[in-house]
């Protein structure tokens, strides 16, 4: 029997009467074991996700791929009666077309607008292989949804702050609540992770629901179909008239 409790930095386990202290960079550790280990997380360079994306307080579903790639690379679609609609990001700039919004030429995102799009191309997740500037650090345990899940706080550079709440046992991140500041007012955003399935030896959440923290989540992804190391080409992601190559 091992039971854990939070005490000071560290959290105590106790494991046949002894006792021994996991530190924010062991659980760190284990939370890369727990996604594949290093060697399997770095042999994905790219994937390519479909499924259907559902707006629950609207009653509509939406078709969906999402292609990721390294080193921060997306193109995400989204298509319902016929529109698709495209955001993407090239590594430098965002963009986006939303012929909902009788929008059919390609348009240019702004720097705040482009935020979220950002991390969600880190295939690695928030907690692995920071960027220049972030700060990690471990504050102990909270509760969600009845578990004591392990509670990481990321800064960003630019100010931002992402809460990361990882499965006690599984070492998987289960919740994400992101604080942006989007043209000069704060926004919060909470999204929980489940039904991981390894892809190419990574496991990586096959269902996510999104929403304010607090009520009830409006926006549920589902992951059907996984293919690893695809190999897209840069104009898949560069805003639309630059000259195709494959990425390496």
């Amino acid at each position: 029997m091992r039971v854990c409790s939070l005490m000071g930095a560290v959290v105590l386990c106790l494991a046949s009467g002894a006792a021994t202290a996991l530190s924010g960079p062991e659980i760190l550790a284990l939370h890369e074991k727990a996604m594949g280990g290093e060697a399997a997380i770095s042999a994905l360079q790219s994937v390519k996700l479909s499924g259907k994306l559902i707006i629950t307080n609207a009653n509509v579903t939406l078709a969906t791929t999402e292609v990721r790639a390294r080193p921060l690379l997306l193109r995400s679609e989204a298509s319902i009666q016929g529109l698709t609609g495209v955001q993407a990001y090239d590594g430098q700039q965002a963009w986006k077309i939303e012929p909902w919004q009788g929008r059919k030429d390609p348009e240019r995102m702004s720097d705040d607008d482009a935020k979220e799009l950002i991390d969600q191309a880190d295939m690695d997740g928030p907690l692995l292989h920071p960027a220049a500037g972030d700060r990690i650090s471990y504050a102990g345990l909270e509760d969600v949804d009845g578990d004591a899940a392990h509670k990481f706080v990321v800064s960003h550079a630019n100010g931002d702050v992402a809460t990361v709440y990882l499965d006690p046992s599984a070492y998987l991140i289960i919740r994400i609540r992101t604080r942006r500041n989007v043209r000069g007012a704060e926004v919060v955003s909470e999204t929980d992770y489940g039904s991981y399935t390894q892809v190419a030896g990574v496991w990586m959440p096959f269902s996510s629901e999104q929403g304010t923290p607090g009520a009830p989540k409006t926006v549920k992804q589902i992951i059907e179909k996984a293919e690893a190391n695809i190999a897209p080409t840069a104009s898949s992601f560069a805003f639309p008239g630059v000259a195709a190559t494959t990425i390496h």
